[in-house]
């Protein structure tokens, strides 16, 4: 089985991205999955029903979420509704689904978990003892899980992914928008990446106009977020996994440019 996994998608030029060379990648990778973090997806905060359709309709399977899941109020209703996007299963309460099991294009079921990390982060509830409990229910329905971690500090991701080495197929880090280069599975068969990064705006302080973030940093005044505009880059990750054991055999992280740059 091939998953493909899409970095945080930042505001229309991340949606506007996964439309433009999603379909392109499929027709490359031939991938069996396809799941995105979409937390930014409407404005650089929070998604909406009208966003979050405009990105499943690009042509990804599951959607999760973050930190920024409840920045849209009038998309709560829309989290009971749709199966496709997944919210952090470790906030206390809250509408939505936490995690799930779908089918792959060949039939094969692959289950997606969606964590928040606690490192200068909310004081949610423990991502460790929730991925144990939700990995109880789900390896009694299948081999393949993908845990979507979307946390702050690389130390609190990787010591997840040792936690979770050899019981999940990867765990894949998103938040910091900045791709890392430590892709690796680790000796139980779990895929690993600290963070996948970001499909938005190239030119920009993790997608947001940088003149803002610059002044924020200096002044220290309150900055209202604007995503950028001009080039942009998908980041992404690839996996294939033994369907059977649930085990991975490889990771590999890819970035497109919407521009004329080389790609790797």
């Amino acid at each position: 089985m091939r998953i493909l996994f899409i970095g945080d998608i930042v505001g229309k030029p991340g949606r506007e991205t996964v439309a433009h060379i999603l379909p392109e990648l499929k027709e490359e990778l031939a991938p069996d999955f396809v799941i995105a973090n979409g937390e930014n997806a409407a404005g650089g905060i929070g998604i909406t029903k009208e966003t979050a359709q405009a990105v499943l309709q690009s042509g990804v399977d599951v959607l999760t979420m973050g930190n920024h899941v409840w920045a849209k109020q009038d998309v709560y209703p829309y989290l009971d509704e749709e199966p496709r996007i997944l919210r952090p299963a470790n906030y206390p309460t809250g509408p939505g689904r936490g995690f799930a099991v779908y089918s792959t294009v060949s039939g094969e079921s692959v289950g997606v978990v969606n964590l928040c990390g606690r490192v200068f982060m909310d004081h949610l509830e423990n991502p460790f003892r929730a991925a144990d409990d939700i990995l109880e229910t789900l390896r009694r329905q299948t081999a393949v899980i993908i845990v979507d971690f979307h946390a702050e500090a690389t130390s609190e991701k990787t010591a997840l992914a040792w936690h979770l080495d050899g019981r999940t197929s990867a765990v894949i880090g998103t938040h910091t928008h900045v791709q890392t280069a430590d892709e690796r599975v680790l000796p139980g068969g779990t895929a690993y990446i600290t963070d996948v990064g970001m499909t938005g705006p190239v030119d920009s302080v993790i997608g947001v106009k940088k003149e803002l973030m610059i002044s924020r940093f200096i002044t220290q005044m309150p900055t209202k977020f604007e995503v950028a505009e001009g080039e942009t880059i998908l980041s992404a990750v690839v996996i294939d996994i033994d369907s059977a054991s649930g085990k991975a055999v490889g990771i590999e992280r890819l970035q497109r440019y919407s521009g004329n740059r080389p790609t790797e």
